[in-house]
């Protein structure tokens, strides 16, 4: 029987009991509670800059929205002021022909 692998397993169940007391106890506890506290405000914060990040998008794109709107009414605008211009000239175009 080897000596030394006996003393290191007997030496690890001691240390991992010790450990589990450890781990535990009292002061441990108050230990993970006030993690878990810190983890809890570090997902608060991250939760309010995930809104604050989606409000601007949704911002962001009804602004886009808007200036598609805009460039189409304009668009159209345009396709009115050409319509009338060249119907306009059509009908100074037929006015000369006649007193010609």
């Amino acid at each position: 029987m080897n000596w030394s692998k006996l003393g290191l397993f007997a030496g690890g169940v001691l240390f991992g009991t010790a450990g589990i007391k450890i781990l535990s106890g009292r002061d441990a506890k108050k230990a993970y509670t006030h993690c878990t506290a810190a983890v809890l405000r570090a997902r608060d914060a991250v939760v309010d800059q995930a809104m604050i990040i989606q409000e601007n998008c949704q911002d962001i794109y009804e602004g886009a929205k808007q200036i598609n709107k805009d460039r189409a009414v304009k668009g159209q605008e345009e396709e009115i002021i050409e319509e009338t211009t060249v119907d306009g000239q059509e009908e100074d175009i037929k006015e000369e022909t006649t007193e010609e």
